[in-house]
């Protein structure tokens, strides 16, 4: 049973929240704001390690102190270009700035092409997206939600929900991969190796961190210390908007929940799906290859 579906706004053929957006805030974006050099985006698919980014972000900003991180909300912080709020947090900030975006490549800022700013861009495996944008619908009052998962997946394959669909926002993207300002990671690689993760972002970014910096970035970035802080999990925001008693903004952060929640034939039928919309892709995810296993011929 679907309950009211919530109010929200288009623009570019993509559906937007209303509680966050307006029309203008996203044409805003994506037409006017001005991409300095030294800007860095943090661009995700929703529910892809957007928060988990914008903690490390900071984290190694402020070389490894987190005194900002425990003071300020993390979307003051890495505050999200197509929101409302975008022009109070980022016009007067001097850079470099941290910015985070859901915007598919066709709505993203028309200046970022023509500058040196870097972008990072984290992908997940979808499964593991619907299977989160599923609880965080059932405890958000802003997005449409259906109790049953299968018309939840249903939902989520035809592209009909928050910021369209999951193949055309990571394909968009992927186009750019090999651009010096363009950074690819995985979901699985920052829970596969942290560190390793942050290092990597740091040589990105070209932030020289020591040891000691770099291992108080992982530690404050790790999904206990997260969860426990109130500027990172969202227990700031009222529960009529997001009630996490229903269910909690950290819910387990790990990869290969969605097995707990696909049935076999569903599992199945997203697979094809995948395999028709990625065919052109010629880059291997983590979960390609598991993805294979389970439904090869027999």
């Amino acid at each position: 049973m679907a309950r009211q579906v919530p109010r929200s706004i288009e623009y570019g053929g993509i559906t937007f929240p209303s509680l966050v957006h307006t029309e203008a805030s996203v044409r805003y974006a994506h037409q006017s704001f001005q991409v300095r050099d030294s800007d860095v985006f943090s661009i995700t698919y929703p529910k892809s390690g957007t928060t988990w980014m914008q903690e490390i972000l900071s984290l190694i900003h402020s070389n490894g102190d987190p005194t900002l991180s425990q003071s300020v909300p993390s979307w003051e912080r890495v505050p999200w270009i197509e929101q409302k709020t975008a022009v109070e947090y980022l016009e007067n900030r001097p850079g470099p700035r941290l910015i985070t975006s859901h915007l598919p490549s066709t709505l993203f800022p028309e200046s970022f092409f023509a500058s040196q700013a870097k972008a990072i861009y984290t992908v997940r495996d979808p499964r593991d997206v619907c299977v989160s944008l599923y609880y965080y619908a059932k405890m958000s009052s802003f997005l449409e939600y259906k109790e049953d998962f299968g018309e939840f997946i249903e939902m989520f394959s035809a592209g009909k929900i928050l910021f369209g669909s999951w193949f055309d926002h990571v394909k968009g993207w992927l186009v750019y991969r090999n651009q010096i300002n363009f950074l690819l990671l995985t979901y699985d690689e920052l829970l596969q190796n942290l560190q390793g993760s942050v290092l990597r972002i740091c040589q990105f970014l070209g932030k020289d961190l020591d040891a000691s910096a770099v291992d108080s970035v992982v530690a404050n970035a790790s999904f206990e210390t997260m969860k426990s802080n109130k500027m990172v999990n969202y227990s700031l925001i009222p529960d009529d908007v997001m009630d996490q008693k229903v269910s909690p903004f950290f819910r387990k952060g790990i990869s290969g929940d969605w097995k707990n929640h696909f049935t076999p034939e569903q599992s199945a039928a997203f697979h094809h799906l995948y395999q028709e919309k990625m065919k052109e892709v010629d880059i291997s995810f983590p979960w390609d290859e598991l993805q294979s296993k389970i439904h090869q011929e027999p």
